[in-house]
């Protein structure tokens, strides 16, 4: 039987949404080992002269433990 864990990051991107959530997975992939998906909770941006200049999404990764 497996036994996962879920844990919360943010990650961000001047590209776009999905650019962000590949930055945020891609990243998270260096530290945690068997990442099952991820589920986006939240999609904010940075505004400039109104203009959008970064995409932020805060997601959690759930990932199964190591036996």
């Amino acid at each position: 039987m497996s036994v996962a864990k879920v844990t919360e990051i943010t990650a961000a991107s001047k590209q776009g949404i999905e650019d962000a959530i590949a930055t945020g997975i891609k990243r998270a992939n260096e530290t945690l080992d068997n990442i099952e998906g991820a589920w986006v909770q939240q999609i904010t941006l940075k505004c400039d002269g109104g203009k959008i200049v970064e995409w932020r999404v805060n997601m959690k990764v759930t990932f199964v433990l190591k036996k």
